[in-house]
């Protein structure tokens, strides 16, 4: 009988490049889903609602604003999913934020959904708006605010209110900005409740939708709970009174158009801004085709992968000009271009190498000589005012006695150092894992990356699933057996079970989003983009002081 030929290295190849791929595509068509359902904020009743009241809803109003065709890039989509299911949910954090043009100019455009609890305030809704105006300052962009929000979701106002990076912070923040010289513009779309008042009004311009939009300290049935004044809405704080009466608002329109109109007209009337001076060339296609990232990214997060046919994929013309490519080869460190822009790269390399010593690297690790290097190539970087790009996928430093010998500790604080203390702008793209102290060498949320996205692939935390695990469980373990009990195997492998389905969940690169750990998920084939609105983002705030990496061990 004959058996059937044993597949030949290239179809074992193929088979791979095909099996990774489905699964990877499989990733992006979910992340397409989530954020379809994302999009509709409080659902489509409400939606309707909202617009028959002759308003925009939040996205409608971003899209009517910012240049038709241009570039966006949304931060903190996923923001509150699945974080607070006893309220009903808070998809979006009850904000849209948006990076995009207005008459040519980049800007931050932060909108309020009031299809989501009649736009109010959750924690994570204070978070968002705080990392808005944060990526304001750090890059000189001006800043829209559209706003129609009730106020304090007061169920919630003990986790909302009083705290230093809570509600306060963000009119701190108009203060601050507008001493800095950045632009912000307040459109007055819907209510404007209480402390949430001081937001357009510490703008340099508010308008008011006439009808719509109305702003008071106290709305009418707190007026008559304090004073014993019986009056309406209207009366009290809309667009007639603000913009006849008291002189609080500068514009009033007859709907969100106009509003949105007049923005425009603001924006194409603004001088020109200083420039960082990023080199920047014709940009150039990879020559490798990029689509090809999923099937080179294994679909089993545990296998290695050479993390060049990932940047070749990336890079301009698929040109990557290596540093020290013979030594410390767990990182990969280089310049190229992406979208035109200069770039320094560092990378986890993710395939085993051998050193010239004949020991084995894994894959994904950080050793001593890699550390060193990728320190040196960040201090390098900073000299020569190169922005630099981070590229997860590292499972932590490498441990043992003989790396703790070797000083891995010293060499990994140098890195730290070293990344910490940069002065060009850093941007992180999470590919596959970014466990432990590695997250923080390569410039997690921590370290101040102007933006950091993860990929669907995306696993962050302390460790893996089943490393913490097997931890946990050991822990638990010993614990039974001081008290004198014994496990028995099937009652271990229950618990190992149980702690690792609740700490995969946590891995999840949705969850970090939620939390805005990372600023969004994005398909692969987004991250040049991303990237390339990024530094054209930093590209407005030149760099002021010099770079010290102070005390450092060599």
């Amino acid at each position: 009988m004959n058996q059937p030929a044993s597949p030949q290295p290239d179809q074992k190849v193929n088979l791979e490049f095909n099996k990774n791929e489905d699964s990877n595509k499989q990733l992006v068509f979910q992340l397409s889903q989530r954020l379809k359902k994302v999009h509709l904020g409080g659902g489509e009743k409400r939606i309707a609602a909202h617009k028959a009241k002759g308003k925009l809803t939040a996205r409608e109003r971003i899209e009517y604003l910012i240049d038709e065709g241009s570039a966006t890039v949304e931060i903190g989509a996923f923001a509150g999913e699945g974080m607070y299911p006893e309220e009903g949910g808070c998809p979006s954090g009850g904000v849209v934020v948006v990076i995009g043009y207005v008459q040519g100019r980049q800007c931050v455009i932060v909108a309020n959904d009031a299809t989501v609890k009649a736009g109010a305030w959750f924690p994570i809704t204070a978070k968002k708006n705080l990392r808005a105006q944060e990526i304001s300052i750090e890059n000189k962009l001006p800043i829209i605010y559209l706003v129609d929000s009730a106020g304090v979701y007061l169920p919630m106002q003990d986790e909302i209110f009083p705290d230093k990076e809570h509600f306060g912070r963000i009119f701190r923040n108009n203060a601050v900005m507008s001493s800095m010289g950045i632009v912000q513009i307040a459109a007055i779309m819907g209510p404007c409740v209480a402390g949430g008042a001081y937001l357009p009004i510490m703008s340099d311009e508010a308008m008011i939708v006439d009808g719509t939009g109305s702003v008071f300290l106290a709305g009418s049935y707190l007026v008559k709970s304090a004073i014993g004044e019986s009056i309406d809405n209207e009366t009290l704080g809309g667009a007639t009174t603000h913009s006849e009466i008291s002189g609080v608002t500068d514009y009033k329109f007859a709907n969100d158009q106009e509003c949105l109109d007049h923005i425009r007209n603001i924006f194409d009337k603004m001088g020109a801004t200083p420039s960082a001076g990023f080199d920047r060339k014709a940009p150039a296609a990879p020559a490798e085709n990029p689509k090809e990232i999923y099937g080179l990214l294994p679909s089993d997060r545990v296998k290695p992968y050479d993390m060049m046919d990932i940047i070749k994929r990336l890079v301009d013309n698929s040109e990557f000009e290596p540093y020290k490519d013979l030594y410390g080869q767990s990182l990969i460190c280089g310049l190229a271009r992406i979208d035109g822009w200069a770039v320094g790269i560092v990378a986890n390399q993710r395939k085993i190498v051998k050193t010239k010593k004949g020991a084995m690297q894994m894959g994904g690790v950080i050793y001593s000589d890699s550390a060193d290097k990728a320190a040196r190539f960040i201090m390098n970087c900073n000299q020569k005012r190169i922005p630099l790009v981070f590229l997860h996928d590292v499972s932590g430093f490498m441990v043992g006695s003989q790396s703790e010998h070797g000083g891995i500790i010293k060499d990994g604080a140098k890195m730290v150092n070293a990344m910490s203390n940069s002065v060009v702008p850093k941007f992180s793209v999470i590919v596959g894992n970014s466990y432990g102290a590695g997250n923080y060498a390569m410039c997690g949320k921590a370290y101040d990356p102007r933006l950091i996205v993860a990929w669907p692939s995306a696993q962050l935390a302390v460790m893996s699933g089943a490393a913490a695990a097997n931890t946990l469980l050991q822990i638990q373990v010993a614990a039974a057996e001081a008290k004198g009990e014994m496990l028995t195997d099937e009652a271990k492998k229950e618990m190992f079970d149980k702690i690792k389905a609740r700490y995969d969940e946590q891995l999840s690169p949705y969850y970090a989003a939620a939390r805005l750990w990372v600023d969004a998920v994005i398909d692969p084939l987004e991250t040049r983009k991303v990237i390339s609105e990024g530094i054209r983002m930093a590209n407005h705030a030149p760099i002021e002081k010099p770079y010290n990496v102070g005390v450092i061990q060599v």
